[in-house]
């Protein structure tokens, strides 16, 4: 029997990854991936054909775990992954001096060692069957500047990026990796900043075109994942509404 060929998506159960889910599920097969299985089984029954969607619950706060799961699920599933987008994310706004070392752990875990160790393994003739073809990271502006409190998580996406470029040059021609860079997105794990009357006001006054939308990521990710974007490899796409170009803010 022919594998069937899947999109991998992490992240999948809530936010800016359930956005997607559903913009792809249009025309791709997916393995939904989050911790949660009923968060994730509400996102499956949000996506079109629901019934040809895989989940995976898995923590990738156990990084060394993936070395089993992911291969073991794609012998059970007869399947390879042509596509792999990352959008699992862990965010936790503290003061350097308030960091602890299991704090960063996870932060660095969830946002960059779980996907650099899924491309790993994806690489693998053994497990994946050179199927892998494109990669997208979704990282974060905040990669490319600094905000109180941000530390960890702003090194977690500036990692990411730096190995999305590697990468896309190591893995070329047979794979294209690149990432998109959300700005203000209001979803669950930006829920606290954004119910904070005084900084959401601000936010939303730094930003020309207004705060974005998860379906703006979503058609960030739909976009570089086409044929459209063949020739674009490498690169950091921002969405922000046109935050980073604002120096009035």
């Amino acid at each position: 029997m022919e594998p069937t060929s899947y999109t991998l998506l992490t992240g999948a159960s809530s936010g800016i990854g359930r956005e997607i889910a559903r913009r792809l599920s249009s025309c791709r097969t997916l393995i939904l991936h989050g911790r949660n299985l009923d968060r994730l089984n509400e996102t499956r029954n949000l996506c079109h054909r629901a019934e040809q969607h895989v989940l995976w619950p898995f923590d990738l706060a156990d990084p060394g775990g993936i070395e089993v799961a992911l291969p073991d699920l794609l012998l059970k599933q007869a399947a390879v992954i042509d596509c792999f987008v990352h959008c699992a994310g862990a965010l936790k706004i503290l003061p350097m001096r308030q960091m602890e070392l299991s704090i960063a752990r996870e932060i660095m875990d969830v946002n960059f060692f779980c996907a650099a160790e899924i491309i790993r393994l994806l690489v693998k003739r053994n497990v994946n069957h050179r199927q892998l073809r494109n990669v997208v990271f979704v990282s974060s502006t905040a990669s490319k500047f600094g905000a109180r409190g941000f530390n960890l998580y702003s090194a977690s996406k500036g990692a990411l990026d730096s190995l999305m470029r590697a990468l896309a040059v190591e893995l070329a021609p047979e794979i294209r990796v690149n990432s998109v860079l959300p700005g203000g997105v209001r979803t669950t794990m930006t829920e606290s900043m954004f119910n904070d009357p005084g900084l959401a006001g601000g936010l939303a006054a730094d930003y020309p075109l207004g705060l974005g939308k998860p379906s703006d990521i979503a058609a960030a990710v739909e976009f570089l994942l086409s044929d459209n974007a063949r020739w674009i490899t490498g690169q950091q796409l921002t969405v922000d509404g046109g935050r980073s170009v604002n120096i009035t803010a």
